[in-house]
């Protein structure tokens, strides 16, 4: 879930939301929309716990399959291989200052050399990505316990007072609300691959709720941090906020070592979903004969041919649009295939081994009306950004009548 969005969203906000009761209530409503998601993942991904492929199982099953095949088209290219090439972008900005000549091409390779680690098996893609994990935990920590421990400089961007009441029903608040979902992108990643989990019953829930849980409180105090750290006049605008604030209080260099920190971590999620979104791509085209080609795997079981599509999409988006265009387009359609996804548990029957989602359905009511209001928010004020996606969405859905299978569903 940590990735580009928590080190990049607040310099964007602060263009239209400086009150910080605002930004933090900005940061935990993202939050408990990915908690709620999560309770909710948790019920379907035990009700579904033998396959793979998480919305678009969920969502094909509860709902309808051609709405089930657009979730998986808005994975390919939104969900999984624009997260990528998102962070790749990122990743070349934090690591400009170091002069590194054809940095587009190293984050190239570095793209093509994760398709190829999750090429083989299992176990060589797990060990990988629990070791760069636990690299960026470190990292992140490092930074907190710093950030916390210094004095804050005379001019910083911590603003306590009562204006963040004519902030927060403004459609500025829910576009920034929108970079916020973005950073929580991955909330759901372990439903996505149920049937590679031990002991799916005990140990999705787990990981969905606790992993949503850990990095909502990370996430508030990193902005907590930023914010202490440099003025708003020299975070605003600004997508390398991490950097900014840390150089201004300690010196460039030690704005330096923040950038390779930060573009170090984001390895870990840049393989992460490469190796999930493969599995989502191949699972579709198990139930649809246009990409039958896809569902084709290795002897260990990984698909191989859907992760080397994610990877070339995944080079495309890495040369078109800006980072912040990118982010704007993708974070609106899947925003609106969550909740779907959501409101796919209201129509799927709970049975007696399922984890038990709390509050059903008032809590998946009030995120589906909830999201939809900040869509609605975002289609005013952003919208060419809101029309790519709904585009990218349209193309899909036409792809769907091409060589559909003879009975609409998705096959048990």
């Amino acid at each position: 879930m940590v990735g580009t969005g928590v080190f990049t969203s607040l310099g964007f906000q602060l263009l239209a939301v400086q009150n910080t009761w605002s930004i933090l209530l900005l940061w935990v409503l993202g939050g408990v929309l990915a908690l709620i998601g999560a309770f909710t993942f948790a019920e379907l991904g035990t009700h579904y716990h033998d396959q793979t492929g998480g919305d678009y199982v969920f969502i094909s099953r509860g709902l309808h399959p051609f709405l089930g095949y657009l979730t998986a088209w808005v994975s390919l290219v939104g969900g999984f291989s624009a997260p990528v090439a998102i962070a790749g972008k990122a990743m070349e900005a934090y690591l400009s200052p170091f002069g590194i000549p054809n940095a587009r091409w190293l984050t190239v390779g570095l793209i093509m050399g994760l398709g190829v680690l999750h090429s083989f098996s299992l176990k060589q893609s797990s060990v990988f990505q629990n070791i760069t994990t636990l690299v960026k935990i470190a990292f992140i920590a490092v930074v907190l316990g710093v950030g916390f421990w210094v004095a804050p400089p005379v001019q910083n961007s911590l603003r306590w007072d009562g204006s963040f009441q004519n902030e927060v029903f403004t459609s500025a608040f829910a576009v920034s609300l929108l970079y916020v979902t973005y950073a929580y992108t991955g909330w759901n990643a372990a439903a996505y691959i149920v049937a590679e989990i031990d002991e799916p019953r005990r140990n999705l829930p787990k990981a969905l709720l606790l992993g949503s849980l850990t990095v909502m409180v990370l996430y508030v105090c990193l902005q907590l941090v930023f914010l202490k750290l440099a003025a708003p006049t020299d975070l605003g605008g600004q997508a390398d906020v991490a950097v900014v604030a840390f150089a201004n209080r300690f010196g460039p260099a030690a704005g330096k070592w923040i950038s390779i920190g930060i573009a170090f971590q984001l390895v870990a999620t840049m393989s992460s979903y490469v190796w999930i979104g493969g599995r989502i791509t191949s699972r579709m085209a198990r139930d649809f004969p246009l990409w039958r080609v896809f569902d084709h795997q290795n002897k260990n079981g990984i698909p191989v041919r859907a992760i080397w599509l994610q990877v070339a999409i995944t080079l495309g988006l890495l040369f078109s649009g800006t980072l912040q265009q990118v982010l704007l387009c993708t974070s609106f359609v899947l925003q609106l295939m969550g909740t779907l996804a959501v409101a796919s548990l209201l129509r799927t029957p709970r049975h007696p081994d399922d984890f038990p989602s709390p509050f059903r359905p008032w809590l998946q009511w009030g995120y589906i009306i909830f999201s939809l209001g900040v869509l609605m928010f975002i289609g005013f004020d952003r919208p060419v950004e809101s029309s790519v996606g709904l585009g990218i969405v349209l193309v899909g859905g036409l792809t769907y009548f091409i060589k559909r299978p003879i009975a609409d569903g998705v096959r048990v």
